[in-house]
């Protein structure tokens, strides 16, 4: 198992990610507090009586009470239906990865067809998480943009090292570029997405179609990315200790995903630093409450001064993990909206 599974929970899980940022962009963060629907999730998931992470082995860590499962936990307490969010079909394939074949969870919209496509990346710092933990987001985009979300099961760490699950991420999306017919895709029509590590993929696999000639995405929908690994940013200062990620557990994900410290300086890894020309438009999307903030604002920026059409937003009162949450925080819905606005026009490009 990748993880103790709720498919029921409206929210995704993804704890990663790391902080290169720049001071102007956010002031007095220090002293953020959750809003009252975040403020609720939190107290859900500490209640679940899970453990640091940085504690565990990866095994134990992967059966931990997830954010997910704090949803579903609140959803019951609300006396609100559980179930996920409706859409016209899910289906389990094994698609092609770099070292074999990987499974993969294909959601559809209702309707004919052929649709554009999002290749999705879950979250969990290339150590924890899974399609199904993260099964939230793909029902949101799915019936927010009408189009088939590709949800990956890449490899994890640390039992596959850097860069196998951006191997496998790229491999995916090659995949569907060529096979999207027999998902009722449209070839022409692929984007890339992702929150936290999976945030990242989706940059890396954009990077790597540019430099290997292979077609570009449509869209890249980048959700708190990890964009480097500088835990000295200003946004990690302020949220060292913040829930559900912090700063302990980053460098724990960075130990069994890196081989060797030249990983942590490849340009897959360091987007912040890496050549970022040529790459397609990006809807960027960072938390306030978010060790990982910083590099996402910074992303955005080094995307912008390479040309790059980006449409950046901070969301205050939330952290880390919140985008898949909009069964119970508002933001989460706005943030999805936002995203969903992005992918539609790059679809219509």
């Amino acid at each position: 198992m990748r993880g103790r599974v709720k498919t029921g929970a409206m929210v995704g899980l993804s704890l990663v990610g790391l902080a290169l940022g720049r001071a102007d962009h956010v002031t007095a963060q220090a002293g953020a507090k959750p809003d009252q629907d975040m403020q609720r999730v939190l107290d859900q998931l500490g209640s679940l009586g899970g453990k640091p992470l940085e504690t565990l082995t990866p095994a134990e860590a992967r059966k931990q009470p997830t954010p997910a499962d704090a949803v579903l936990a609140l959803l019951k307490q609300q006396g609100k239906p559980t179930t996920p969010q409706p859409v016209g079909k899910v289906e389990d394939r094994m698609i092609q990865g770099a070292a074999g074949q990987i499974p993969a969870k294909v959601y559809w919209p209702s309707g004919t067809g052929p649709f554009p496509v999002l290749v999705y990346f879950h979250g969990g710092g290339w150590v924890i998480g899974s399609p199904q933990v993260y099964d939230a987001t793909p029902r949101a985009i799915v019936n927010l943009v009408n189009c088939v979300v590709v949800s990956v099961d890449y490899r994890l760490s640390p039992e596959h090292k850097f860069p196998a699950a951006h191997e496998d991420a790229f491999a995916a999306y090659q995949w569907v570029l060529k096979n999207a017919s027999s998902i009722n895709g449209n070839a022409a029509k692929v984007a890339v997405g992702g929150e936290s590590a999976g945030g990242n993929l989706a940059v890396a696999v954009a990077m790597m179609a540019r430099d290997r000639k292979a077609a570009m995405p449509k869209h890249m929908m980048v959700v708190y990315p990890i964009a480097g690994t500088d835990t000295n940013t200003e946004s990690y200062r302020e949220q060292a200790a913040a829930k559900p990620l912090n700063k302990p557990m980053m460098a724990w994900f960075f130990s069994h995903y890196f081989t060797s410290p030249a990983d942590a300086k490849d340009p897959r890894i360091a987007l912040v630093s890496a050549d970022l020309k040529g790459l397609p438009p990006a809807t960027v999307i960072t938390a306030q409450i978010d060790p990982l903030r910083s590099e996402g604002q910074m992303l955005a920026d080094r995307l912008k001064a390479a040309g790059v059409a980006v449409d950046a937003k901070n969301y205050d009162g939330v952290t880390h993990e919140f985008f898949g949450m909009s069964a119970v925080v508002a933001k989460a819905k706005q943030a999805q909206q936002q995203a969903a606005e992005g992918l539609k026009t790059g679809f219509s490009r």
